[in-house]
């Protein structure tokens, strides 16, 4: 491809042409020339915004994307609406491959009831590999707004799913070669799938209905940020169970065959919940087919403790996320 724009008739093609038009608060969408969107919202709602780059991998990124951004809008607590996206490609990049892209796009803004509602394409050589960055857009009701700073001394916090998912798959799509010297190429291919999981849409819904004060989606950092961020966001201290904490064996053996701390390690497809009763919660969800557990308490001060049987140790500060080690 030329550097610049996409020209009008790839734009039209592998574009436009990708998404549809599927939320009545859309009034003004993407079309040629049109740089703005045009959004309506109801009496008493708020906009609620996100923006996410997409650098981690570059398989199926175009859904990848959207899932990543649209759990950052579900764990406020907001309905994810539609997206603003901005892609940036390398010259060599094949317009196949764009139309990939927004297929991806297009698949998970279906499954999650969204809508690309804008945004800007171009080849550019300032990028090394095709690069996806959005802008999410959701809505609420503006008294049921949820931050990371309003957990309370002696919440439950609970965690869904299992940690590590998207890393796992991440780690199992470009080191697969690598692990299939090691693993059976079923069990790759189900650490490869773990990205079906990535959404924490479902239980952001039925959690935003139960006597919660925080939802934190577990990204960078894997389940120890998350952990940190909301302690130190809220005031908090915490007093964590690390048998509690749900992983798969799949993870396990990934992260100990590349030399990866899983508790470090990308999570989306993980909520992490402050709730006054925890236990009521997780039943609800596993009603629902959402597996979660119970993982611990916030407590009253700052002192931050992780429990394995009769040890005890610190939880430290937010290091660099274990995903990036498969790329040095």
């Amino acid at each position: 491809m030329k550097i610049g724009k996409l020209p009008e008739p790839m734009l039209i093609r592998s574009v436009l042409k990708e998404v549809e038009h599927r939320r009545d608060e859309v009034l003004v969408g993407p079309a040629v020339g049109q740089d703005c969107a045009v959004v309506e919202l109801g009496e008493g709602e708020v906009f609620v915004l996100s923006s996410d780059p997409i650098t981690g991998t570059t398989k199926d990124i175009g859904r990848h994307s959207v899932h990543i951004t649209a759990n950052d809008l579900a764990a406020s607590g907001a309905d994810p609406l539609g997206i603003m996206l901005t892609i940036l490609l390398t010259p060599d990049t094949q317009e196949g491959e764009l139309k990939e892209m927004m297929r991806g796009v297009e698949s998970a803004c279906k499954e999650l009831n969204m809508e690309v509602m804008g945004g800007h394409t171009e080849i550019t050589q300032v990028v090394k590999q095709p690069l996806i960055s959005l802008t999410g857009v959701g809505k609420m009701k503006k008294e049921k707004i949820l931050t990371t700073a309003s957990v309370k001394p002696g919440q439950d916090i609970l965690i869904t799913k299992w940690i590590g998912l998207e890393g796992t798959s991440v780690a199992a799509k470009e080191k697969e070669e690598e692990l299939l010297k090691k693993f059976a190429p079923s069990f790759v291919e189900t650490a490869k799938d773990f990205d079906q999981y990535l959404s924490v849409v479902p239980e952001a819904k039925i959690a935003r209905d139960w006597n919660i004060s925080a939802m934190h989606d577990i990204t960078e950092g894997g389940v120890f940020g998350a952990l940190w961020e909301m302690g130190s966001g809220s005031g908090v201290g915490l007093d964590i169970d690390l048998k509690k904490i749900p992983i798969r064996q799949e993870t396990v053996e990934v992260c100990e065959a590349l030399g990866l701390n899983p508790y470090i390690l990308m999570s989306s497809g993980s909520m992490m919940i402050a709730a006054d009763d925890g236990y009521g919660l997780a039943e609800k969800l596993k009603q629902a087919g959402i597996p979660a557990s119970v993982v611990g308490k916030a407590t009253e001060g700052k002192d931050r403790i992780l429990r394995n049987g009769e040890d005890t140790r610190y939880l430290d500060k937010p290091q660099s996320d274990e995903l990036y080690k498969i790329y040095q």
